[in-house]
This record gives C-alpha cells, structure tokens and sequence, in this order.
C-alpha cells in the first residue's frame, strides 16, 4: 500500500507482493514467514486490503497437501485469537500455503480492542498471526513447534513493541523464550523479531546479544536495507538474516541495495538459505557528488557557474539512466521507469539552483521527477546532527514539551501529561479518532470515583481543592495505569508510570 495513489509508483506493492507469492508457489514451499509490516498504513485503504486478500486468496488456497504438523498448543500460540487454530487444519477452508506473520510497527495493534489489520486476515483465515503479547511487565514467548518427517523447527516471534520498553525488559530479565518440553536440544530454533537492528540511541534498539544463544537463525524485520545472507553472530553463535523491505520507501543508500526474499530449507539442525532475486521491484540508483572536488570543471567566482554545475549534474543523472536501462534489457518485469537521487553538496561557496526545472527534463524518464536532486551543504549536516533530537520528537515529546512551556492556567489537573501525549499519539499516527475522548472520558469517571468515595462536598471549591491535594495525585498515579494501559492496548510502560 506505500504510495498507492501515486500515478507511476501506485501499484509497485502489489506486483511484487503477487510475484514474492508465485514464487512461493513455484518453489512449492511448506509456509511462508512474513517479519511484520505487511501494510504501510495502520489503516489500509479498501484497495490495499482487496488486492493483498485477491493475492493471498490466489496463492494460498487449493488442495495441494500440508505435510508438516502442528505440536505445541495452538490455544497459546493463537490466544489473541477468535479462531485460536492454524488455517490449515480449519475444516471450513482449504489452504495450500499456510502464512506465519508477526506485526510490525506500522500495522500493529491499536484502539480500544487492540486489533490490527493482520487480525482482518486472520479472521478471514488467510494468515496466521502470531508472537502477540499484551503484558508490558514480562513477556512469555511461547514457540509453534512445527515437525515434518524428522525436522523439528520451534518457531519464536515477538510482534513490534516500542524499543525502548523490550530493551529493559530485557534488562530486568523479563523476556522468557520457554523451550518445548522433550529433546530441546533437537529442535531448530527460529526466531522472528521487529524491532531497530542498527542503534538510534542509548536503548532505542535490541541489541544481538540480549537474544538466547539457544537459537539456530533470527529473522530481523523492520529494517528495510535487504541483507539476507545469514550473518553469524560469533558472541551468540546463531545467524541472523535480514530480508528487508519489497518495496522502496525511501531515497537512502541502504534502500538501493538489490531486493531479494530467501527459501530456506531445514534439515534437522542444518540450514541452508537461497537468495531469490525480486524482478518486479522498482530499479534505484543513487550518487553523491561534491561541486567543490572538481575544480577543473567550474568554481563559485566563475560567471554562468549555474549553468556549468546545472550541466555537470544532468550527466550524472543521464549516466545513471543508462545504466539502468542496460541492468533492464531483458528483463520485462522490472518497471520501465526507475527511481534516481542526486545527492549534490554544494558547500565551499556553491549556490543550490531550481530543482524543478532541473527535473522537467527527466519528467518522462524517472519515477521520482519532483525528487530527483537533494542539496545538501557539509556544515549543514553537522547542523543536522546536532538538532537531530529535537527533529525526531515523537508526539509524547511534544505534548509534554507543550505543557511544561505552557502558561499555569493552562496546565494539566485531570488528566497526565503522558496520558495525554499517548493519546494524540494515537489519534495522529493511528488515526484512533476517539482516543482523546475515551481517554477523557475514562478520567472522568476515576475523577467521580474518587470524590465519591472521600465524599467531598460539591462545592467548585472543595472540588478544586480535592483535585489538586496530593491524595488525588497518588491515586492517580497508582490506581491509572493499568486502566490506561488497557484502553490503549497495553502501550504505556508501567516503569513511566
């Protein structure tokens, strides 16, 4: 569903969702494993969930047998569930390919019922969700224990959790991966994760090592640059793969890495994982220049310097067609029209000029016309780095740092500030358009409650007082959170609190 309604790059996603799926059914594969974000949106629009169901319902359903069987409580591995079974074995459907999937950051569980746009698939018994958790004090990973013929494989996965939050559950020693109860040792452990990989902060990611070294092979979600061939991690001693993205969302060095899905084939404890190159997705090429390392070319005092680096960067861009041209011949899945980048640093006395008329002359060529030349200045970056904590302020951070800048007459008494962050929070990303109001609503009630049962008299004033004394307080830090955090599907941290 990424950029849907644009006109040259709408249908990019489902093409080569459709073709990750032929192939799959071409390689006659036992499931398929999906590592979160299915969707782009948290609410896909009717198109996206028509065209990923007309895809999986294509794929996915036939007579072809299912050869491996299910071991472990399928009530534990499908809790969250209304239909808590595996697909396969439902006497009302007939599945040819079972899909495994965890959510991912952006079609996780929101709203009041904590559902997601995977829990519409899998109500409609197209897919399999599992690695869902709605405690944020520990978390119990419960394996699928999957057996054909004498593979035994222990499937593990944790849907998206904010990083910060599994970080020091980790910590505190509050991630439990149980381990089936006969031969443990016999089985390949498989774990499926979505969270950060690369560090973005003290404990803004997970680190390899906080993983048990009990495990043979760890899918890594989430991070969209495709590094599939397994990576030994010498400390834990198991391999990490990291399919990445099918799609490119953005115009960054890692997304133009060639995009690939992996077969994985299971033998006992042996492995072995062939790289599937995809076809149908969009070609990208990206190149960096600095205008101030080619002196010999044009310098910032020369007259009409405009038009000589306005050239220079238009070879650039016409040699990066061609080779995308030549990477194409033959191949008449890849999309005719590729995406490029010109990052140009024009630092040194340089001048940026208009990149819109730059990009008419391409206009019929590239995907991305409006986007092709990115200026970028050497001191600025810096500049950038600096006021990077402040350019990626979540919503929280901005109702908070509201409130603590606002004037005393209009600060919080009612409500928290957290509290409320969470909520615009979800009304902003999520789109949950009653999460102010239920969150209103809710302290509403627990404000009542309270001054009930101390029995104050209804007076503004007496109530004023009541609200603001420190008994009010500590009720509602101690008596809150676990309210709040059901109404919003188990997303505040307790610890916060």
């Amino acid at each position: 569903g990424y950029l849907e309604k644009d006109a040259i790059r709408g249908n990019d996603t489902f093409v080569t969702f459709d073709e990750i799926m032929k192939q799959a059914v071409q390689n006659e594969v036992d499931f398929v494993l999906l590592g979160g974000d299915l969707f782009h949106d948290n609410k896909p629009s009717r198109k996206t969930m028509h065209c990923c169901m007309e895809v999986m319902r294509k794929y996915c359903m036939g007579d072809r047998p299912i050869v491996f069987e299910i071991l472990s409580d399928q009530a534990v591995n499908f809790s969250h569930s209304k239909f808590p079974w595996v697909n396969y074995l439902d006497s009302n459907l007939n599945i040819s390919i079972p899909v495994f999937s965890v959510h991912g950051n952006h079609d996780d569980p929101t709203g009041a019922d904590g559902l997601c746009a995977i829990d519409l698939l899998s109500c409609a018994g197209l897919i399999n969700h599992f690695g869902r958790s709605r405690s944020v004090e520990k978390l119990e990973i419960s394996p699928v224990l999957l057996k054909k013929g004498n593979t035994r494989i222990a499937l593990y996965g944790i849907g998206s959790i904010p990083d910060e939050r599994l970080y020091r559950m980790f910590i505190n020693n509050q991630v439990t991966m149980l381990r089936p109860r006969e031969d443990e040792d016999g089985w390949f452990n498989l774990f499926v994760i979505h969270q950060n990989r690369s560090k973005h902060g003290a404990t803004n990611y997970i680190p390899e090592q906080f993983l048990d070294d009990f495990l043979d092979l760890v899918v890594w979600g989430h991070e969209h640059e495709c590094k599939i061939a397994p990576v030994r991690n010498e400390q834990q001693l198991f391999y990490v793969t990291q399919p990445g993205s099918s799609v490119i969302t953005s115009l960054s060095p890692g997304e133009a890495v060639k995009k690939h899905i992996g077969l994985l084939r299971v033998k006992g404890k042996k492995m072995n994982l062939q790289k599937i190159p995809l076809q149908t997705v969009r070609q990208f090429f990206i190149q960096d220049v600095t205008l101030s390392e080619h002196p010999d070319l044009f310098s910032p005092e020369q007259p009409n310097v405009m038009l000589k680096v306005m050239a220079f960067c238009q070879e650039k861009v016409e040699e990066m067609l061609e080779e995308a041209e030549r990477q194409r011949l033959g191949n008449s899945l890849t999309p005719e029209k590729p995406l490029i980048r010109l990052r140009v640093d024009y630092s040194g006395g340089f001048e940026a000029f208009n990149t819109m008329r730059f990009s008419q002359k391409f206009v019929d060529q590239v995907a991305n016309p409006k986007e092709i030349l990115h200026f970028i200045r050497h001191r600025e970056a810096k500049d950038n780095i600096k006021g990077k904590s402040h350019t990626s302020l979540r919503v929280e951070d901005l109702v908070k740092e509201y409130f603590q800048k606002a004037e005393k007459n209009v600060q919080l008494s009612l409500l928290t500030e957290q509290g409320m962050g969470k909520a615009v929070q979800e009304f902003v990303d999520k789109e949950e358009k009653d999460a102010i109001e239920e969150l209103i609503k809710y302290q509403l009630e627990k404000t009542q409650r309270f001054l009930r049962e101390r029995r104050v008299e209804a007076t503004e004033e007496k109530i004023d007082e009541e609200v603001k004394g420190r008994a009010f307080k500590e009720d509602l830090r101690l008596k809150g959170s676990m309210q709040k955090m059901k109404l919003y599907n188990c997303t505040l941290d307790l610890n916060e609190k």
